[in-house]
């Protein structure tokens, strides 16, 4: 889990309930180092002052991951980020995430090769430390390293991402699983 370094002001995050359940994407219109706060543009209508939830913030090289807490302050609904104990020993959450992304260039042995025709493929989920994705049948083997760009609301990333596996759903389509190389 990474600790508060950036401003995460204009970032997309995606919002979850603590039962893993997607509640919402919006973005970040305000960020509070000092207070380790977030205000957003606005909030899921599951979601209350007090409740806790988990916050997955779409930042560079990869996702950052938070507990987060709903609090008001004055007239002003904000999220508390906070590193929970019980996350600290776990490996990087899967958060469920249904968007599109595209596919355009190919890195083999360090060169890139754009795609005349990038590849539109479905994200599937998303963690800190790498996204599963559903792409046309055996599109990609594993080992192969790609830069994707996804938008998810208003955040554009882009990202250079390894196959790490793959599962065939004949003969339509093929899931992804990828680690993060890097990003921007």
């Amino acid at each position: 889990m990474s600790v508060l370094s950036d401003n995460y002001s204009g970032c997309t995050v995606l919002i979850y309930n603590m039962n893993g359940d997607h509640l919402m994407d919006t973005v970040v219109t305000e960020h509070n180092r000092e207070e380790q706060q977030i205000q957003v543009g606005s909030l899921p209508e599951d979601l209350h002052i007090n409740d806790n939830c988990s916050l997955l913030v779409l930042t560079s090289p990869s996702p950052c991951e938070y507990l987060g807490k709903v609090k008001k302050v004055g007239g002003s609904v904000f999220i508390a980020m906070f590193q929970g104990q019980e996350k600290e020993n776990r490996t990087a959450t899967r958060y469920a995430v249904n968007a599109p992304a595209l596919i355009d260039t190919l890195i083999t042995e360090g060169q890139p090769y754009s795609l005349h025709t990038p590849l539109t493929i479905r994200l599937i989920n998303i963690s800190t430390g790498g996204v599963r994705f559903r792409a046309p049948y055996y599109s990609l083997a594993d080992g192969d390293v790609f830069q994707m760009r996804m938008i998810i609301s208003q955040n554009k990333k882009k990202l250079i991402a390894q196959v790490v596996n793959h599962v065939d759903n004949e003969p339509s389509s093929s899931d992804y699983g990828c680690i993060f190389l890097y990003g921007d």
